[in-house]
This record gives C-alpha cells, structure tokens and sequence, in this order.
C-alpha cells in the first residue's frame, strides 16, 4: 500500500504537476482512498491507469483533492459594479492595465476578471498576474477544469463563450488561459511589484489577525498606483481607509489617493 502510494504521487505530478506529497499523507490518503473505491479500483495503481484512460476521472481526482472553494463571479454584484463602473474608470486613465488577482485558489477570479475585461478589450491585450502559496490550487488553476456549481453565476452568453463542456465538466478556453501569469506568492513575506492599476483580493484577510490585515493593507497601498484600485471581499470592509492612502469608491472598492 505504500509503495502503491508513493508510486501514486510520481505519477500525478509527472502528469499534472501537482505534488501530492504536500499534503497530510493519512487525510490525503483516506480522501482518495474512497475516491478510488468508490469508481470500482483497487489500488492507487489501477486508479491512475484510470485516470490516464478516462478525463473524468481525472476531473473526479482533482476535485477531490483541492479543498479550496471558490467559484466565478463570486458575489455577482460586486463584479458588475467592476464592470459597470471601475473598470470603465480606469480605462479613460490607460489601456494597458497592470492587474494583480492576489490569493487566486484554483483560478476562478483572475479567469472572471479576464472575462470581464474583455467586453473592453481583445483578450489578447489582457494581462492578469494571479498568485497563490498553494501551488496545487495553481496547478489545477492551469488545468482549468471546473464543476458546473463553480459556474453558477456566470451569465449565460459567457458561459456559452468561454467555456465547453466536456461530460460533467467545464472547461476554460485556451485564449482565456492566455491571459493571465499563475505565480506562487507569499502575501506575508514575499515583496510586491508595484504600479498596478487593479489588485483583487478576496475573501483571504478574513482568515488574517488585525496586524497581519494591517500590514497587508499597508503593502497593497503602496503597490498601486496613484488612482489604482483594490477591491476585497464581501466581510472586508477597510474602516480607517485614508491612514492606508486610500478612500472608498464604492462598497468593497478602494482608490490610492492621488
């Protein structure tokens, strides 16, 4: 069993670059172990031949193994305002925005932040950095394979243009993943480029204490520029925003002062 394993792990970083071994082996184990049992295998050996044979299972494999949770246009309201309203405001300073998903997961954020942009530009003129400290979730961002539940509250003409079905599937279109960088970044200890128009960051302070916040804010501030903005999630609200340099523009939406 344990030879079959660490076999096992060879093998899916070989074919998806995602490295196993990252993981707590018993939980990771036990987790897959079912997977396997459950779709008729009896070793991990005999799961990955699987695998190989039938992209669906793949798809099951992957989803079973990421345990971030995220989903595109994730409070549909808030991107419309983006839509609506930044991002033509920032397109009448510059056409060539520097954009920063920061925390992405398994890619859903920066590939909506795509998808909205393009109803302004060629995706060929859109350039999204996305990082995460999870290199799995960016391995499986590169993949792109998504469940239907991710694609909820996508509308229905993106849906129908960016992504194809393939069994219970959704696959992201290969022009869409063109534009956007998958990096793996620390938001903690590792420096932060600097002159962006937009910086997304979502739904990760909330796990942060109050100093780390604080830094953080701090970082961003000064990572955009003057007129740039940073848009964070549904519980994030920035009080105090001007001691960052920055003032509300709309709920969850905030400009470095100029």
């Amino acid at each position: 069993m344990e030879q079959d394993y660490r076999l096992f792990i060879e093998k899916v970083k070989r074919k998806t670059g995602i490295d196993l071994s990252l993981y707590k082996e018993t939980q990771m184990k036990r987790r897959l172990t079912s997977l396997y049992q459950k779709k008729g295998f009896h070793s991990f050996q005999e799961f990955f031949q699987g695998m190989e044979r039938d992209r669906e299972l793949l798809y099951a494999f992957l989803d079973r193994m990421t345990i971030n949770v995220s989903e595109f246009y994730r409070n549909r309201k808030r991107w419309d305002v983006l839509e609506e309203k930044i991002v033509p405001r920032l397109l009448t300073k510059n056409r060539n925005l520097k954009i920063w998903s920061a925390a992405c997961s398994t890619g859903e954020e920066p590939y909506t932040i795509a998808m909205i942009l393009s109803n302004f530009l060629p995706l060929s003129e859109i350039k999204i950095l996305a990082t995460d400290l999870d290199e799995n979730a960016i391995q499986k961002a590169k993949i792109g394979a998504y469940q239907e539940r991710s694609l909820q509250e996508v509308p229905e003409q993106m849906k129908r243009k960016f992504f194809f079905k393939d069994q219970n599937h959704y696959l992201i279109h290969e022009e869409v993943k063109r534009t956007v960088t998958f990096k793996k970044h620390n938001l903690l200890a590792d420096p932060f480029d600097k002159n962006f128009d937009l910086i997304v960051c979502r739904n990760v302070l909330i796990y942060f204490t109050e100093e780390a916040k604080n830094s953080l804010y701090k970082k961003f501030s000064a990572s955009l520029k003057p007129g740039g903005v940073l848009f964070v999630g549904s519980t994030e609200q920035i009080f105090n925003a001007s001691q960052y340099k920055l003032e509300p523009i709309e709920t969850f939406f905030y400009q470095k002062i100029e």
